[in-house]
């Protein structure tokens, strides 16, 4: 009996030692969502996308473009109906495209916010301001874009796994022709500066309403101080997007991360691309993710499935845990495979892959 109360004694004494900060610390979560942005929100397949999304336990979404141009596609009461569409089925719509895309110059509506072209450069800047005005009215949180007039740059293709095909840069294998007539050759300084007008014209705008703009970087970075058809694209370096993200000082203004994009711009991107989340992660700039790995670096890559590139996706879900990221994590970008013609099911294997890795991180001390 003596034995057992000094075992007793001795085991509160040591529990006394410990501080009560350590004693009560919650464990920290992994606060990160699975998230998916090839789903549509409407038309003919939304519904059957949606509830294959809500069976996968899917439950974030980045809606599909309601209109390349303004119109009733982007009224409120339009896009109010789309996100109780999607919250039907269990699913919250955290964020929409605007219609600036990765297409080239020759297929953007929007040319004259692209090229610096004053006056009618105004013009379509209020028609994108009406529509982040509308998307904050209809509940509508965050708003992806991209700011290209190159569109993305790769070579062929080159094989994978099981005979997939893999999208892929060589840089030295590239076709480059000459400067694009409507463009001419666009200097950094040019670059910089329409891109300065579009965030001093949108971002109070988007503060107003509580939209998230998501800036993606450029796809198929150049090493600088390389121009790809007379154009420097100067989102295509992290350096560069480390620039963006100061021009507007303001929470709804940073960044849709795609990391498999950031990697690219890296000589060693498996070691280079930690310390590249956590910048913009610690900077709260980083409003969402599309979870991809490639193999090889700057100048000279291909996009493999999630499971087999040169980053290791488990440490930088652990970094984006550290950060205290919540956005989605989404897929992006699957290889081509000819008994898988739409990609469907490699998603569905990523979105899966996704879910097990925020489950094991977040199982982490």
């Amino acid at each position: 009996m003596a034995t057992d109360r000094r075992r007793v004694l001795q085991g509160a004494i040591a529990l006394a030692a410990v501080p009560a900060s350590a004693a009560q610390a919650p464990r920290k979560r992994a606060l990160m969502k699975v998230g998916t942005q090839h789903v549509p929100t409407s038309g003919p397949k939304a519904a059957e996308g949606l509830k294959l999304m809500s069976a996968l336990g899917v439950n974030h979404i980045c809606g599909s473009e309601p209109s390349m141009t303004p119109g009733p596609e982007w009224s409120v009461e339009s896009l109010s109906k789309v996100r109780e569409r999607v919250e039907s089925y269990g699913i919250r719509l955290d964020m929409l495209p605007l219609p600036l895309s990765s297409v080239p110059l020759a297929s953007s509506p929007y040319k004259a916010v692209l090229l610096g072209k004053s006056p009618e450069r105004d013009r379509e800047i209020d028609s994108l301001c009406e529509m982040i005005r509308n998307a904050g009215r209809a509940g509508i949180p965050a708003l992806k874009y991209n700011f290209t007039v190159l569109g993305w740059i790769r070579s062929e293709s080159t094989p994978g796994r099981a005979g997939a095909m893999y999208s892929t840069l060589q840089l030295a294998k590239a076709k480059e022709e000459g400067p694009i007539p409507e463009i001419g050759v666009m200097d950094a300084d040019r670059k910089w500066e329409t891109i300065t007008y579009f965030l001093k014209r949108v971002i109070p705008v988007a503060a107003e309403y509580k939209v998230k703009m998501a800036l993606h970087p450029f796809d198929g970075p150049i090493p600088p101080p390389h121009r790809w058809r007379g154009v420097v694209e100067v989102l295509g370096s992290v350096e560069g997007l480390k620039r963006f993200v100061t021009i507007q000082e303001s929470p709804y203004h940073g960044l849709n991360f795609c990391q498999g994009t950031v990697s690219e711009m890296l000589r060693e991107p498996g070691k280079e691309i930690l310390d590249v989340i956590r910048y913009f992660g610690s900077r709260k700039k980083i409003f969402n993710v599309h979870f991809r790995n490639i193999r090889g670096g700057l100048g000279n890559f291909q996009e493999t499935y999630i499971d087999e590139g040169d980053v290791d996706m488990l440490k930088a879900l652990r970094v984006y845990k550290e950060v205290g990221y919540d956005g989605m994590l989404m897929p992006d970008h699957v290889p081509s495979l000819d008994v898988d013609r739409d990609g469907s099911r490699q998603f569905s294997y990523t979105l899966g892959y996704i879910k097990a890795l925020i489950r094991a991180v977040d199982a982490e001390g």
